[in-house]
């Protein structure tokens, strides 16, 4: 027997065996999406959480204790636990790619919250990385998940309203600062309402028309300050560093279109509205920010179809349970850094467009995901 078989055979021996069971989950950022997060993720039995890490440490052990989670600490200590394969990072959006990037670096998945970075470098970067690493990197929203988008896009896609044509999708409330007791974040690069709100319904646009091609825009800033209006801060002026109001006009590879608005500048709220038209009908879907909800089908009559929701009502921390899912199952996430990535690119696109005063052509690309089965349910165990 040659030398290099037996370095081979060696080596093929002490190769770890693939794990099983359960996925272990650790969470960075232990702040106020955590209880949301963490009050799903520690009832999916495919799913163990084991740490959160936090620069307040204090804060980690206290979410810890709240949800029987049995480690805390630093982020360090977390990316250091063998038993961690997925992060869930709950950071603010200015930190996405850099802890997003540590996890990759120590051999972890991650899910994070949208948006998926800030710019077109660093989500590629991050992209690269995981390729690189043979690790996944998924990222919110995972709302198209839950049991309403999953109904609409089933509608849609079997052809109830016929080939779909065009889109409207709006979002328009007078701004987090009246409700928010610290919404500067939410004013300041990377946020805004389209960086902050905008993923939820250009990923549901994208999964019924597929990627985006061009994109116009305009946008706007009502104002250059503004004052927070509840909590221990209220009274408090803070500046305004990204436009309020942006419109979109969006064309989509197969020849399809839809318009949106993303505004904290309307004291008329609509929001959650997105609207389909087909050759045959037009569907009204439900709040792209939501897991639940009715689908609204106009086929001509007097009063519209209603499509009750059929399928999973959790809600954050769904498309964790999906991921660990495909992980073990060795198939394709339904939420994958490539679809988040794509609508940042849209994004990034919608705003250099408004700053130019031209379209921009995006670059990136991508495949839809297909629906999850009517039957799924993160709350039943399929790994053992």
């Amino acid at each position: 027997m040659t030398d290099a078989v037996t370095a081979d055979r060696a080596a093929a021996s002490s190769s770890p065996a693939p794990r099983t069971g359960p996925v272990g989950v650790g969470v960075v950022g232990a702040g106020v999406i955590s209880d949301q997060y963490l009050g799903n993720l520690t009832q999916f039995p495919d799913l163990r959480v084991l740490f959160i890490a936090d620069l307040d440490e204090q804060r980690a052990a206290a979410q810890a204790e709240k949800w029987g989670v049995p480690g805390s600490g630093s982020v360090e200590e977390l990316l250091a636990h063998d038993d961690v394969e997925i992060v869930v990072n709950l950071t603010i959006p200015a930190a996405h790619v850099e802890v997003a990037l540590a996890a990759v670096a120590a051999g972890k998945h991650v899910w994070g919250e949208k948006p998926y970075a800030l710019d077109r470098e660093s989500g590629e970067r991050l992209l690269a990385a995981a390729q690189e690493a043979g690790v996944r990197v998924a990222v919110a929203p995972d709302t198209f998940l839950g049991a309403g988008l999953q109904t609409a896009l089933r509608v849609v896609r079997q052809g109830d309203i016929g080939a779909p044509l065009t889109g409207l999708a709006l979002f328009q409330v007078p701004g987090p600062e009246s409700w928010h007791p610290s919404p500067e974040f939410l004013f300041a690069h990377g946020a805004g309402p389209m960086f902050d709100v905008g993923p939820y319904y250009l990923t549901t646009l994208v999964q019924v028309f597929g990627p985006v091609a061009k994109v116009t825009a305009t946008s706007s800033k009502a104002r250059e300050t503004r004052v927070i209006g509840s909590g221990p801060k209220a009274g408090t002026e803070f500046p305004v560093e990204v436009p309020t109001h942006v419109s979109a006009l969006l064309q989509f590879e197969s020849g399809a279109s839809a318009q949106a608005v993303f505004s904290f500048d309307s004291k008329l709220a609509r929001a959650g509205f997105v609207e389909i038209a087909g050759t045959e009908g037009t569907a009204v879907f439900p709040d792209p920010n939501m897991f639940d909800g009715d689908t609204l089908v106009h086929a001509g009559g007097d009063e519209p179809t209603v499509v009750p929701a059929t399928g999973s009502t959790f809600t954050r921390g769904t498309g964790v349970a999906e991921l660990a899912q495909a992980i073990r199952g060795g198939r394709r996430e339904r939420v994958p850094g490539e679809l988040a990535f794509h609508v940042l690119d849209v994004m990034v696109s919608l705003a250099e467009s408004a700053e130019r005063d031209e379209s921009v052509v995006v670059a990136s690309t991508l495949e839809p995901t297909p629906e999850l089965p009517e039957d799924w349910d993160p709350s039943v165990a399929t790994l053992s």
